[in-house]
């Protein structure tokens, strides 16, 4: 079986989430902070009337913070009726990835939690890390 994933850019590392998780792709925006939260949540926006919680998945995983640019984009996804927007440093292309070509995730890439992660794949000469929506947003009955 084949299945469409969103490719997108943290520092030089590829990452994909399944299209059906993905309701948009937006330039950044301002964030209004929520004061005692977690260091990786940024605050919230107020997209088309919804206020969305947005999380920067660079400190989520540990990694460096970067400056903005015009390449970074906010990608809202939505998993059990919950929208939540996630900070990217670029949006890149979507591919079709069949499921016998994912592999299991390796224990640690990078310092993320293997949690984090539900499997890699190889296309051509790109490795494209797939991320477990569930475990990043903290939703554990998710797969």
């Amino acid at each position: 079986m084949e299945t469409k994933f969103i490719v997108f850019q943290l520092g030089n590392e590829e990452y994909g989430i399944a299209v059906e998780q993905v309701r948009s792709i937006e330039k950044m925006q301002h964030i209004t902070r929520v004061p005692r939260t977690e260091k990786y949540v940024r605050g919230v926006i107020n997209l088309r009337g919804v206020v969305i919680p947005i999380l920067d998945l660079r400190k989520q995983f540990g990694l460096q913070e970067q400056t903005h640019t015009d390449h970074t984009r906010i990608i809202i996804v939505i998993i059990n009726d919950i929208e939540v927007g996630l900070i990217v440093d670029a949006a890149n292309d979507v591919l079709d990835i069949y499921d016998d070509h994912i592999e299991p995730a390796p224990e640690v890439i990078e310092g993320i939690e293997a949690d984090y992660i539900s499997g890699v794949v190889k296309v051509e000469e790109r490795l494209i890390v797939l991320v477990n929506l569930g475990k990043v947003l903290g939703l554990d009955d998710q797969e």
